[in-house]
């Protein structure tokens, strides 16, 4: 079992291995960008964070821990200057790796593992989670899409020029007439003109229906000039 025991072996003794990362370390800290294998760059991405957060303490102790790690003093100098100032900002995180493709000869994964630069030390901002649509903001969308234009502002336009000729109909319709009669008018006026009036009709006018037992039922109406209809039936 490898319980409580981070890291890989790499096919190397831990004495082998150590000095290999160590130098790897001192070469990333100094030139701040080296390519290696995919395995071995998550593998210094530990030891580069390790050693950038004690940077980032500054104390007399980190340093002696940094210099237990890093080979050269120079270095070490040049790393507790600035790391304040260039990860001061981050909470880890202070390296990145790119893969880069295939090596030829043993098709091995090749990665370049870099030092984060000081206008990338920035913390990255989180992405705000988009609002559930609610009936207030449902019906403010169609103002604030027609607003900024596109369709939507087409078909309002639309709705609006169907609306305005509604009313213009509707106007038009409640304007009286301007003296010029309509082939209707003209047809109406000439029927009324040929039917007597009311008080020169006849008086009386019968009518006769057959009922259902064979019995005839007469009808008259009597319409004098001046009072309301009367009805009478009876059976004959």
């Amino acid at each position: 079992m490898r319980h409580r025991k981070a890291g890989v072996k790499l096919n190397r003794t831990a004495s082998h291995r150590n000095a290999m990362f160590r130098n790897m370390v001192t070469s990333l800290l100094k030139y701040e960008r080296i390519q290696t294998t995919d395995t071995k760059a998550k593998e210094i991405r530990r030891w580069a964070d390790h050693v950038i957060t004690l940077a980032k303490r500054g104390d007399l102790h980190a340093r002696r821990q940094v210099l237990s790690i890093v080979r050269e003093k120079d270095v070490v100098h040049k790393l507790f200057e600035g790391a304040s100032e260039r990860f001061g900002a981050l909470k880890g995180g202070y390296t990145r790796i790119v893969k880069v493709g295939r090596r030829q000869g043993d098709a091995a994964q090749m990665s370049i593992i870099e030092l984060m630069g000081p206008a990338e030390g920035k913390p990255r901002r989180r992405r705000k989670k988009k609002k559930k649509s609610t009936p207030e903001t449902a019906a403010t969308a169609p103002q604030q899409t027609a607003a900024s234009g596109g369709p939507v502002e087409q078909k309002l336009e639309k709705n609006q020029g169907d609306v305005v000729g509604q009313k213009s109909g509707q106007e038009a319709a409640d304007v009286p007439d301007s003296g010029v009669k309509t082939v209707d008018a003209m047809e109406k006026q000439d029927h009324a003109a040929v039917e007597p009036s009311r008080e020169d009709a006849v008086d009386e006018v019968a009518t006769e229906a057959q009922t259902d037992d064979g019995s005839k039922l007469s009808r008259v109406v009597a319409e004098p000039s001046g009072e309301k209809d009367e009805v009478t039936e009876k059976k004959v």
